[in-house]
């Protein structure tokens, strides 16, 4: 009983030990996160850490990482054994999320050959990339759509991509969108379409083309 009784002390003030030890490397983490030094934090997995570990905020480290456009840590972070590819930060945002929305055309088809998914109740990848406007936004919209994306995939008040593009998203998106078959007509849970967000954004331009798509849409039903 006195050995047993010895054994469990020492595993409790090895524990007491331990959490300061893993709390330090959290917090060395999230700092070497902010400053995108992607030497300590391979130097930080080598020592053990979890690459999947939360920073201050709730945020997967990986997720962090691209908020912040530290993509050489984020690479490292992907290339680390056990990352979670699908883990979220409290908002609900993935690692493929922020990729689409910041552009990252090389980080999206890394992280989708290593399991990232594309579609999922809510927000989805593609509202991402739809309202986005950087370099390689249409490229990621299309390799979404080739892998399957849910075109009018709803976020959780029944927005769809091609909303999002019409109010934030370029003319090339919307159209892009509308060829492949996205629904003009639907609405969200507000009685919105996608002519709507443009109009509110007075985005005139932007009108003209969905509610050209919009009338050619309501015509073709009329005729079936």
């Amino acid at each position: 009983m006195k050995r047993r009784a010895l054994l469990q002390a020492a595993g409790a003030s090895a524990l007491v030990w331990a959490w300061p030890a893993q709390a330090s490397l959290a917090a060395d983490f999230e700092t070497a996160i902010i400053r995108d030094d992607f030497v300590r934090v391979r130097e930080l997995l080598q020592r053990g850490l979890d690459p999947n570990t939360l920073d201050s905020h709730g945020n997967p480290g990986v997720v962090r990482a691209m908020r912040n456009d530290s993509w050489r840590v984020a690479q490292v972070l992907l290339q680390a054994p056990g990352l979670r590819v699908n883990d979220a930060n409290p908002q609900g945002e993935t690692p493929l999320m922020l990729a689409c929305i910041k552009g990252q055309l090389d980080l999206v088809r890394e992280l989708l050959s290593l399991g990232a998914r594309i579609n999922q109740p809510g927000w989805a990848p593609l509202h991402y990339a739809a309202s986005a406007d950087a370099p390689h936004s249409l490229a990621i919209a299309q390799l979404l759509l080739d892998e399957h994306a849910y075109i009018d995939a709803e976020s959780p008040n029944g927005s769809t991509p091609l909303m999002l593009a019409a109010q934030y998203g370029s003319q090339a998106m919307v159209e892009l969108l509308l060829n492949a078959g996205a629904d003009v007509q639907l609405r969200n849970q507000l009685g919105l379409t996608a002519v709507d967000f443009a109009r509110r954004s007075d985005r005139d331009y932007m009108v003209r083309i969905l509610q050209t798509a919009y009338d050619a849409t309501r015509r073709s039903k009329a005729t079936w």
